[in-house]
């Protein structure tokens, strides 16, 4: 109760939106409006509220005052909208599915919702795209990417979560229509309707990023650059293992320049490219053993990226290497199953699969566990959001709010 009338006693203050995966600008970045967090905390921070949740790894979506779940309850696939400062339930919807996991993994969804021009854009793991009114929850339109565009499960269900610039939303759906590529489709986001699509591939389980113009879209077998307004394929590269059951997990991180972080498991190594003036992907360094992301995208911070090495399967480490060349600066002494990374100014927040949330300084110096405490159960890695100084995570049971501010 006293932390609640703490809530109620705060200034109404501008609350800075984790409104997408990854963030403002989906590099796992929090707002620059953001405060610092402290140097210490006195005691260990206590959730503020706590909430059930279905199955599923889609992470929260926080946007003015409002928190996004997408999870599955039975056989709905439900989106709720929570008041973020409380955790009361606002809305919800719901839509019938029938989607089973090839594997038995789970089957809930994988893709984190998008809050933008005031509508909740959702992509659900049998290929459902749906758009809903974020003051009511009321359905605008929905998209089925499989009955369209035939996109296919895949291992785990469709999971590249959506993508709005502009009037546009894009997806990773992996198809075709008519006859022509669909493997990423650009939807009117006031409409559903299908405004272009391109790019002969199938999904991977990487989402689509940007910057500017530029489109990149890391499917199964190539990297693709497209042009964003009109959906013109500028270039592509074969990029993937030869393993069959391997998979394109993390996002490809923007890392100012024109240059791009990718990187996966299986094989493929560490990468980094930059878009050249012809509107071209060239390659500026190729390594295995640096840092080799299963499903978590890293984080670029001054020069330096961050992030955890290894597969799941055999334990992971948190390391730091130098973007330049991506040599080592340091690598953390704990061994884990993996976890999930975000940016606030220049810490680390940490939410292993282990259900414990680290604090780390984000420098190349030396690793640094600043704070650690058990925040979920183990044994999920959907990822997190950081708005208004609070973190939003999840795990196969119940969402948290946790206060670092």
């Amino acid at each position: 109760m006293r932390r609640l009338l703490f809530l109620l006693a705060l200034p109404a203050l501008h609350a800075a939106d984790w409104p997408q995966f990854l963030g403002p600008k989906r590099d796992a970045r929090a707002a620059a409006d953001e405060p610092a967090l402290p140097a210490s905390f006195a005691r260990e921070p206590e959730a503020l509220w706590k909430k059930s949740a279905g199955s599923g790894f889609a992470g929260p979506v926080v946007s003015g005052g409002k928190l996004i779940l997408f999870h599955r309850e039975g056989g709905d696939m439900t989106t709720e909208a929570l008041d973020a400062r409380t955790g009361a339930v606002l809305w919800r919807s719901v839509y019938v599915t029938d989607y089973v996991d090839s594997f038995g993994f789970d089957n809930g969804p994988r893709a984190v919702p998008a809050i933008a021009d005031g509508r909740v854009l959702t992509h659900g793991p049998e290929g459902r795209v749906t758009a809903l009114d974020l003051a009511t929850g009321r359905e605008l339109w929905a998209y089925d990417t499989a009955a369209k565009a035939g996109s296919e499960q895949g291992f785990f269900g469709r999971a590249p979560s959506p993508l709005v610039i502009g009037e546009k939303v894009f997806i990773a759906a992996g198809g075709e229509i008519g006859g022509q590529p669909a493997g990423v489709i650009a939807l009117d986001v006031k409409t559903g309707a299908p405004v272009w699509h391109c790019a002969d591939d199938e999904a991977g389980y990487a989402s689509p990023a940007h910057e500017g113009n530029h489109l990149l879209c890391w499917m199964r077998n190539r990297l693709w650059l497209l042009d964003a307004p009109s959906g013109r394929v500028l270039h592509s590269l074969p990029l993937r293992s030869r393993m069959d059951a391997s998979v394109n997990a993390a996002t490809p991180v923007p890392c100012g320049g024109g240059r791009w972080f990718v990187s996966a498991g299986y094989g493929v190594g560490a990468n980094l490219f930059e878009i050249t003036s012809k509107q071209e992907l060239k390659e500026v360094w190729s390594r295995q053993d640096a840092l080799d992301c299963h499903y978590a995208t890293p984080v670029f911070h001054d020069g330096h990226l961050y992030g955890f090495h290894g597969r799941q399967e055999t334990g992971m480490k948190l390391r730091c290497i130098r973007l330049s060349d991506g040599a080592t600066a340091w690598e953390a002494p704990d061994n884990l199953p993996g976890g999930t990374l975000l940016l606030v100014k220049d810490r680390l927040l940490i939410v292993t699969e282990q259900g414990e949330l680290w604090i780390v300084p984000a420098t190349p110096e030396r690793f640094e566990k600043s704070m650690s405490v058990q925040i979920l159960r183990a044994g999920h890695r959907s990822h997190a959001a950081y708005a208004d100084g609070v973190l939003h995570a999840r795990d196969s049971e119940q969402l948290v709010a946790v206060p670092l501010r």
